[in-house]
């Protein structure tokens, strides 16, 4: 079963606001504009390394109360989630429940990777786990 880490997932509580003070702190590059995701009722921006060479950084902010970031926002944010890229997001999903991770949220299409499908899953260890599906063989990945 093929993985990599493709990004680290932070939460925020305005995009925006954090966006500037990460560029700086991180010494990173912004690499995507900033869009909304109706599905994960989230804005997102992804930043890299400035050379390019290493994981993406994922500043993730709530777009309602009803957002599954929404409550991390209000304990002011911070570290919430792995994401790794993998070949078979169906075979991977059962490998993981295999090993006692539990699905809490199934897969389906996300903008911020142009309807490639997510899934995300919670270890017995509590660390949450974002499962991106790799794009086709002879396609360009947006992010």
């Amino acid at each position: 079963m093929t993985q990599r880490l493709h990004h680290i997932g932070y939460i925020v509580a305005s995009v925006e606001e954090s966006l500037p003070r990460f560029l700086a702190s991180a010494g990173a590059v912004q690499v995507s504009e900033i869009f909304e995701d109706p599905l994960q009722k989230a804005r997102v921006v992804f930043l890299a390394p400035p050379d390019s060479s290493g994981v993406l950084l994922e500043l993730v902010a709530p777009t309602e109360p009803a957002s599954p970031v929404s409550a991390a926002a209000a304990r002011g944010g911070g570290l919430h989630h792995l994401c790794y890229e993998v070949g078979d997001l169906d075979a991977h999903l059962a490998a993981m429940r295999s090993r006692k991770a539990v699905l809490i949220r199934p897969a389906k299409p996300a903008v911020a990777f142009g309807g490639r499908r997510i899934a995300w899953m919670i270890t017995p260890e509590k660390l949450v786990l974002e499962f991106l599906e790799a794009p086709p063989h002879n396609s360009a990945s947006s992010v």
